[in-house]
């Protein structure tokens, strides 16, 4: 059965552009970026049931409405973008991005606008799963993309980086139970604006793949110990790259190309790919690439994938 929800911003009280779409017992949250009032980044949580019938808008904290939540250092922008759930803990996290008037700003222009570049996310917000209420903002500076937690279930902890001042931040647990946000490692040349995009834990909690937009590369972190990732290898994919996604196995990683169409490169740089490799432990080998331009295919950018990562789907944007 297909169920085409055609009223989400009305339902919703003015979510505007819908995200990550997270499955829950019985329920289906929907991140969003933006709202219609003044396109800004100010936005939040939308929950429908499985079958597509509208619930409740939870709205990201804010200074003049914290909802509840502790606002434990200068931030609380209610920016949205990506959501994770840890549910042994009651947990449920979100990151930050920016709102509808900047990412749908041609990518150069935005990138010369003093103003442009303040309406950017500095916060990830701990909630509780199971009523919803937000109860910690955490400053984490820099436009803090996906969230991805850790698999196994003595691993209290999951990473997240950030687009603009390109770190690795670790969202953990403390002796005390208390969750907290910790710098931990920087990915590539901060200086040069690499622009780190999405990440990949692999199943067995010790390497995490994190790509950059801007030099194409990808990179390889060793995170046996999460409060200290060290990069141990990098490759590069193409001129652009976005989405990566390693199999259950851990024998191979994926590749999807487009961040978004308005902030895609130009001209021979404007690369649209999927590609596949194989991963042995020391290099990525490749063995799949499609070029989306040369088949007509639009822009390739997320990827979900199963469990053992045998069958998945291609999020294709026109």
């Amino acid at each position: 059965m297909t169920n085409t929800i055609s009223d989400f911003v009305a339902k919703s009280g003015g979510v505007v552009g819908p995200h990550t779409t997270y499955a829950l017992p019985g329920r289906m949250i929907l991140t969003g970026l933006s709202n219609n009032k003044d396109h800004g980044g100010r936005t939040g949580l939308v929950e429908y049931t499985n079958d597509g019938k509208y619930i409740d808008t939870h709205w990201m904290p804010t200074d003049s409405d914290l909802g509840g939540a502790v606002k434990t250092g200068k931030y609380a922008d209610g920016y949205g973008y990506d959501l994770r759930v840890m549910p042994r803990h009651n947990a449920m996290f979100t990151s930050s991005f920016t709102g509808w008037s900047n990412y749908m700003m041609d990518f150069g222009k935005m990138l010369a606008d003093p103003e442009a570049m303040k309406r950017f996310g500095n916060t990830v917000v701990q909630w509780d799963l199971h009523t919803k209420q937000p109860k910690k903002v955490f400053d984490v500076p820099g436009a803090p993309l996906e969230i991805r937690c850790a698999w196994d279930e003595k691993h209290d902890y999951c990473f997240t980086s950030t687009a603009l001042t390109s770190k690795i931040w670790l969202i953990h647990k403390d002796k005390a139970g208390e969750w907290q946000a910790k710098e931990v490692a920087d990915i590539g040349d901060p200086s040069k604006i690499p622009l780190p995009v999405d990440i990949s834990i692999s199943s067995d909690d010790k390497t995490l793949w994190v790509n950059t937009f801007m030099d194409g590369m990808t990179r390889s972190f060793d995170i046996s110990d999460p409060f200290k990732p060290k990069q141990v290898y990098e490759h590069k994919i193409g001129a652009q790259v976005n989405m990566v996604s390693s199999s259950w196995d851990g024998k191979r990683v994926y590749y999807t190309s487009s961040l978004l169409a308005n902030w895609d490169k130009k001209g021979k740089d404007n690369e649209q790919f999927f590609k596949a490799y194989d991963w042995n432990g020391k290099e990525l080998k490749e063995q799949i690439s499609l070029d989306f331009t040369r088949q007509k295919l639009g822009r390739p950018h997320q990827m979900v994938f199963g469990a053992n990562s045998l069958y998945g789907k291609v999020t294709i944007k026109k």
